[in-house]
């Protein structure tokens, strides 16, 4: 689960790490309030969305020379009025892709006097399976195209968990962003203060980009961007609160509310199948045959009728699918269940594209008699290739 820079933000603020001063907006009206509450001369107004690149990007239907997704201003009228002008709009960034993201929320916080710009994150290492740091005195950029063009310039090493973090590598850190004097002392503290919180609140990723040095020679977290381990959202109810839904994809939102693993792909095929493995390679094979998957989907191994009747509706929402690929090897999932599943969803929904459905085990004669006796239009298969072949032909016509 992701969360805006302003909430990353206060977590930083709640944990004694330095970060500018400021206020979000909700409503235009609230704009002139907020900006007055801070201090000047500077303010820097921010569009909120959970992508990257916001300062480069742009927003849709904009006029001539309109600034992006961040601003410096020199007013609290003039912010007020940048603040205006963004709440509402589609803020398209390398990250969010053609169809960009509504902008919800603003941030305005107060300017700050940069010397040097900086990058510092932490991260789930899966190779090591421990907490990684990530540094770079290449800050503002993105640390993709400065690990692929300069590798010399990142610095990345682990912290064993036995031990946890110390000084050390407070002093690792500020070493390789060439930090001086008292600014070493503040970097060992951060670190310190990072590390703590990326552990006690359950985070995949903390990211400060940049981290800046001040012309007064202090280190500041400028921007922050944070995401946390959805299967700890459990133990994390201050975490779960900051969850905005608006920019979470409607079909994956409402995949969770049934406890559906769901992710949204490009392709043209909609998938649902029990078991990661099983999806991976049914998304492969669909590729092999010369079509593209149109999402993943995991119905689990216990899932009931109505989870996947839900699963069906997910699928045929989406536009983009033009055909629908069930592949089912029941273990502890039993085939009539989803035979059973698929027609109440089929009767509910209508259906508009083709759908193959390969089934295996547990029930299977049972689950193939509830299909064959449906009266539906459904292709069957007798294995994972055939299936493929199947539908992909179908789909292309």
């Amino acid at each position: 689960m992701n969360i805006h820079e302003y909430q990353a933000k206060q977590l930083l603020r709640e944990y004694g790490a330095p970060v500018s001063d400021g206020r979000v907006v909700l409503r235009a009206e609230e704009a002139k309030t907020a900006a007055g509450e801070l201090d000047g001369p500077i303010w820097v107004v921010k569009a909120q969305i959970h992508a990257g690149g916001r300062g480069k990007g742009r927003f849709k239907e904009a006029t001539a020379g309109e600034k992006g997704g961040v601003r410096v201003t020199k007013s609290v009228e003039e912010a007020a009025e940048e603040a205006q002008k963004m709440l509402g709009r589609t803020l398209v960034t390398k990250q969010t892709g053609a169809p960009g993201k509504q902008v919800n929320r603003i941030y305005i916080e107060d300017g700050s006097d940069i010397a040097r710009e900086l990058y510092l994150a932490l991260l789930i290492d899966r190779v090591s399976s421990r907490i990684a740091f990530v540094c770079s005195t290449e800050g503002g950029m993105d640390i993709e195209e400065v690990a692929h063009n300069t590798p010399e310039k990142v610095l990345t090493f682990t912290v064993d968990p036995a031990s946890g973090i110390s000084g050390f590598h407070g002093r690792r850190v500020a070493f390789a962003l060439g930090l001086e004097g008292k600014q070493v002392k503040q970097c060992v503290d951060l670190i310190d203060k990072l590390y703590r919180l990326f552990t006690e609140k359950d985070a995949e990723m903390v990211e400060i980009n940049p981290l800046i040095v001040t012309t007064a020679g202090d280190i500041k977290c400028l921007d922050a961007k944070m995401g946390f381990d959805s299967n700890a959202l459990y133990r994390q109810k201050d975490i779960l609160a900051l969850r905005d839904e608006t920019e979470e994809d409607p079909k994956e939102l409402a995949a969770s509310k049934f406890d559906l693993n769901y992710i949204a792909l490009d392709g043209e095929i909609g998938c649902m199948v029990n078991g990661a493995g099983l999806a991976m390679a049914t998304m492969d094979i669909i590729k092999l045959y010369g079509s593209e998957p149109a999402n993943f989907l995991d119905v689990g191994g216990g899932a009931t009728k109505e989870k996947v009747t839900e699963a069906f509706k997910i699928i045929t929402s989406d536009p983009n699918v033009k055909g629908i690929l069930v592949n089912i090897f029941g273990g502890i999932m039993r085939c009539d269940v989803i035979a059973e599943g698929v027609i109440a969803a089929v009767k509910e929904v209508g259906l508009q594209v083709p759908l193959v459905v390969r089934l295996e085990g547990t029930n299977v004669e049972l689950g193939k008699k509830i299909l064959n006796e449906s009266g539906l239009a459904i292709i069957a298969a007798d294995d994972l290739a055939d299936a493929a072949e199947k539908i992909v032909k179908a789909v292309k016509g």
